[in-house]
């Protein structure tokens, strides 16, 4: 019993780690009230409105597999230390420029009210333009963020150590973020932002302090010139070879793709559906927290129960489910409910699927096959988004503004059920258990995992020292 709880150890590099997220994962979570508000605030025009998600997340589209070759070939604790930097100086310049703007700028309590405004085109495209940038700083960071946890924490615990993660990111992200926010965008505008760029730079010092060399080569084992084509291409290879992860990949983009036809003007269909307010906007927050935080504790159990592809499947029909009844909602109260659950099966397919490609991937490729896995699930998202806006402006001219706003709801649950005709007979237990056992043997005979315990025994030193925070029940991200 004693050994088995030693592998599991995460070690005071982890927790640095773990911190790190925390405090950013708390910026997020006012940035999640802040960012919509002040979309809103300076358009109303649907489009505009998921033209700003869709920069945002367009370098997923474009960036993500120059990406993975770069976080194969430098340090992934100083890519992540200089992104959280360049982000803070993002957020610094948006904060300024809502500042500067304030005095004109609607109060919060009038955007809830629907008020007409005209677009703010300085403003606007200032917002557009920092939300691209910061897309890009996103991309490395977070591929880097992914990638670098292997070499912290040993296979049998990884599950644990993402689980951990990613329980406290919901809470700091939708339990505390978004209630903070709302109260300090009722003392002025601009402070919210100023408040999520010191959480970055926080975030970024925390990290420089994690020990140890997170390069997947030395250096002399690299040329110094880049073949990027060539690199991206083994990475890309790798992948669309593998018969459990190329389907994956595609699934999960399509299910992205879906949720940002919905979410790209969420914020519209929050104030003029829903009728919330800056506070209730972040209520509704807190029900996809209370589902999260409930997956951190039963994921592995509902998945070891059911079986990890039925697990899976639980994602796809509740998502169709919760989707059509959040469309057809008149009070927010019914949302909420709707992404608790959504929530839940959520991070039951994080927890599921982002172990297993830690696990399955050799560490050489690790960046580049997990950016290329990327592409698929998030390059998806500006797409959808674009799909959300286009598909509002365009039923405005047949049906009503409210009906118009519940279109991509109604659509994307339609959808739903025909990925899950394409992913039943793809994504079964079987297929999974096989994939993780041959991976976890491929990386012991590579001599890509270390000993029995090796990690283990550096954890408990490490944490012994440090005085590492006791451990609570945890993506992204996918």
């Amino acid at each position: 019993m004693s050994e088995t709880k030693q592998k599991i150890r995460l070690g005071a590099r982890y927790w640095r780690l773990w911190t790190a997220s925390v405090i950013s994962n708390l910026g997020d979570g006012v940035a999640i009230i802040a960012y919509p508000w002040l979309a809103s605030a300076v358009t109303r025009n649907g489009f505009y409105i998921a033209l700003i998600a869709i920069a945002q997340r367009l370098p997923w589209l474009v960036f993500t597999l120059p990406a993975g070759v770069i976080t194969d070939r430098v340090d992934r604790r100083k890519i992540m230390v200089s992104m959280d930097l360049v982000r803070t100086a993002v957020t610094l310049v948006v904060a300024v420029a809502v500042l500067m703007k304030q005095d004109v700028l609607p109060a919060p309590d009038e955007i809830a009210g629907g008020v007409a405004i005209a677009t703010d085109e300085v403003l606007y495209w200032m917002l557009v333009g920092a939300s691209l940038l910061f897309g890009f700083a996103e991309v490395l960071r977070d591929n880097s963020a992914q990638t670098i946890l292997p070499a912290i924490v040993e296979p049998e615990g990884l599950e644990k150590a993402n689980g951990q993660m990613w329980g406290v990111e919901m809470v700091a992200n939708s339990f505390v973020g978004p209630p903070l926010g709302s109260l300090l965008l009722g003392i002025g505008f601009a402070l919210p932002f100023f408040f999520d760029a010191g959480t970055f730079a926080v975030a970024a010092g925390l990290v420089f302090l994690i020990t140890g060399n997170f390069r997947s080569h030395e250096p002399g084992e690299l040329s110094e010139k880049i073949d990027w084509w060539g690199e991206i291409k083994e990475g890309w290879e790798w992948l669309w070879q593998h018969p459990l992860l190329r389907p994956m990949a595609i699934i999960l983009g399509i299910m992205n793709g879906l949720f940002s036809v919905t979410m790209a003007t969420f914020v519209l269909f929050a104030q003029e559906v829903l009728s919330v307010s800056p506070f209730t906007f972040a209520i509704l927050g807190t029900g996809g927290a209370i589902g999260g935080l409930a997956a951190t504790f039963w994921a592995s159990k509902v998945s070891e129960r059911m079986g990890s592809g039925s697990a899976l499947y639980l994602t796809i029909i509740g998502s169709a489910v919760t989707t059509l009844v959040t469309g057809l909602a008149s009070h927010w109260a019914i949302a909420w409910a709707m992404f608790s659950i959504g929530t839940f099966t959520a991070v039951l397919w994080n927890v599921i699927t982002v172990s297993l490609r830690q696990t399955i991937i050799p560490d050489r490729l690790l960046g580049r096959v997990n950016s290329v896995y990327r592409f698929f699930a998030w390059g998806m998202i500006p797409i959808g988004s674009a799909i959300g806006g286009l598909l509002v402006v365009g039923a405005e001219a047949q049906f009503s503004r409210e009906i118009s706003l519940r279109i991509p709801w109604l659509v994307a649950a339609a959808v739903w059920v025909l990925v899950f005709i394409y992913a039943a007979p793809k994504l079964t237990t079987e297929k999974i258990e096989a994939a993780r056992e041959e991976g976890i043997a491929a990386k012991r005979e590579a001599g890509e995992l270390p000993a029995e315990g090796e990690v283990a025994s550096e954890a408990i030193s490490e944490a012994g020292i440090a005085g590492a925070p006791p451990p609570i029940e945890e993506d992204s991200d996918d």
